[in-house]
């Protein structure tokens, strides 16, 4: 495992932010942290890179303390937004922080070309867009090729167009070997470029697993007359007003039944929740 918590506890008061938040991410994959508004995301991912002390729990990163410079050297980072210097171009701002990191200039050439923002180098970063702003974040992130990027809510602000780029962007990294860890609470982001999700509510981490796997399984929606004699041919259907609904099994199969039978079949197709769904259930949010 590339982050492992245990635990990990963070309180402010008697009020607990995150609660005893047990996660893993694994090498290569796009983890999704999921959750609302003030779930308690951003603060479990200022503790992984040792901004925010625990109150309680342990966390390791890359085999390491959170914070610790060995941990700080294999993580490249995003978080509530990129900050750079507004009368500097976006490839000066790169070579600022590349020094700040011990980072050769060159890699500088190669993280823009990674985040499509070689022909807006030389522009001053105040006139960029912020979809411009948010890549040259994620290109600041990839100096020295680190292990894990984390990004948090990296799509914060953007407009459609944006977002696309910058779902572009994440799996084009994964694509490239690159561990992402990547919160966010827009559900059809984390369900198109994710391996796994974690879902955090009020602090504390109600599941963890594949999209697929929190989805459920498939159901097949089955339209047919008599829709009664359907019901009493299909094994283990649930009959829901005018319509069955039945685990996914051969489709073929039950629709050769219903014909054979006598049973006018008048629609058949996969009936499955949605993450949003799925994830409303949850958290509770409505």
């Amino acid at each position: 495992m590339i982050v492992t918590t245990e635990k990990l506890t963070k309180r402010y008061g008697d009020r607990a932010v995150v609660d005893e938040v047990s996660l893993s991410v694994r090498r290569g994959e796009v983890y999704g942290f999921l959750g609302p508004n003030g779930a308690g995301k951003t603060t479990t991912i200022r503790m992984l890179l040792g901004l925010v002390r625990p109150s309680s729990g342990t966390a390791s990163v890359l085999g390491e303390a959170p914070g610790t410079p060995k941990a700080l050297l294999k993580v490249g980072s995003l978080i509530e937004g990129p900050g750079f210097y507004p009368y500097l171009s976006g490839r000066d701002n790169l070579r600022v922080h590349a020094h700040r990191r011990g980072v050769a200039r060159t890699h500088v050439e190669a993280v823009l070309e990674q985040v499509d923002l070689v022909s807006a180098a030389n522009e001053k970063f105040r006139r960029y867009s912020l979809g411009m702003k948010q890549r040259l974040g994620v290109a600041a992130a990839l100096l020295g090729q680190p292990e894990l990027l984390i990004l948090d809510e990296p799509t914060n602000g953007l407009d459609p167009a944006g977002m696309a780029d910058m779902r572009d962007l994440v799996r084009a990294l994964a694509a490239q070997g690159q561990t992402v860890l990547l919160s966010s609470h827009l559900l059809g982001e984390v369900e198109e470029i994710c391996d796994r999700v974690g879902v955090i509510s009020n602090g504390r981490l109600v599941a963890e697993s594949t999209v697929e796997q929190l989805r459920g399984d498939t159901v097949l929606l089955i339209k047919a007359d008599p829709i009664e004699k359907a019901h009493v041919l299909i094994e283990g259907s649930e009959l829901r007003g005018d319509v069955l609904h039945v685990r996914e099994t051969d489709p073929g199969a039950l629709i050769r039944t219903l014909v054979h039978a006598d049973v006018d079949v008048q629609e058949v197709r996969p009936l499955r929740r949605t993450l949003e769904e799925v994830f409303f259930e949850m958290t509770g949010v409505a």
